[in-house]
């Protein structure tokens, strides 16, 4: 019998990443045994029954024991909290990854608690849904999706390409890039659609109370989809925005510029400005459907 690439795995925090990525695990006989670490008693025990996982407990230093390797997927405010607890904990040789949606913090927080011999390949499962918690998860999650790895200069090469390996089973296209050109092509692609969803809804919230029910009585489909990503983990995301702030706040800025050069359109009854903008955009949906990334 083929032995496993990992034979044993710490999942610290089973959301939906860690446990799409645990039934991949599964799927692919990648790993002999997992350990499944939370918070939560409830969490741990819908893992338990979920069969996600091995073994499961609330201590992060008792989950990395022995494990070859260790996948970060909690909150990114708890990453430097946890990486100090679990540092001392960490066998020679370990690999240590992550699936935030930020990379610069996450590697100012957590590279200084990996002792030598361990080794940190940050990284970034570009996939997800609104929804969150072991249940949420399925091993189709990553499937023809975006990996993005941010090695830093200590990252060991073949813990980089044992990294690699895991996402390519899981379905995914990997990539490696810079850290800080991560945080601002995502500040982009990702966060600030976030942001201006969670403004958009948050001011449907704010009308008066007959117009607000009406707005959800006779959603259409634009302010729908608002409402699918304004559903996203709010922990998660208020971390996002923290820990990418000056990424997001410059194409924060490119927007509100942009916005204002439309309203001006809008009031100006400049017709073919607005018609030339759509045909832009029309085109750049096109081409993610192309990429196959719709």
């Amino acid at each position: 019998m083929k032995k496993p690439r990992f034979p044993r795995v710490a999942l610290i925090g089973i959301g939906l990443i860690n446990s799409s990525l645990a039934r991949v695990l599964r799927r692919e006989k990648l790993a002999g045994e997992i350990v499944a670490c939370a918070r939560r008693q409830e969490t741990l025990e819908t893992a338990l029954k979920l069969k996600l996982c091995d073994s499961v407990t609330t201590d992060p230093a008792a989950a990395v024991k022995d494990a070859d390797l260790v996948v970060l997927g909690t909150p990114i405010s708890a990453y430097g909290e946890i990486a100090k607890a679990v540092g001392p904990a960490l066998k020679p040789g370990a690999i240590v990854t992550d699936v935030g949606s930020v990379k610069q913090a996450v590697i100012r927080d957590v590279s200084p608690h990996i002792p030598a011999g361990v080794h940190f390949v940050p990284g970034h499962p570009v996939a997800g849904t609104e929804h969150s918690g072991p249940a949420a998860g399925f091993a189709e999650l990553f499937h023809d999706r975006w990996c993005i790895l941010t090695p830093t200069a200590e990252t060991d090469p073949h813990a980089l390409a044992a990294v690699t390996a895991m996402w390519k089973a899981a379905g995914m296209r990997v990539v490696t890039m810079d850290a800080e050109h991560h945080d601002l092509v995502l500040a982009i692609t990702s966060h600030l659609p976030h942001l201006i969803a969670y403004t958009v809804v948050g001011t449907a919230t704010d009308l008066e109370e007959t117009l607000e029910s009406e707005v959800i009585k006779f959603s259409a489909g634009g302010f729908r989809d608002f409402t699918r990503i304004a559903a996203s983990d709010p922990v998660m995301w208020r971390d996002i925005f923290l820990n990418n702030r000056e990424a997001v706040l410059e194409m924060l800025q490119r927007f509100s510029e942009d916005l204002t050069a439309l309203q001006r359109a809008i009031r100006w009854g400049e017709g073919q400005k607005l018609e030339d903008l759509f045909t832009r955009t029309r085109a750049v949906r096109r081409s993610i459907i192309e990429a196959k990334q719709a």
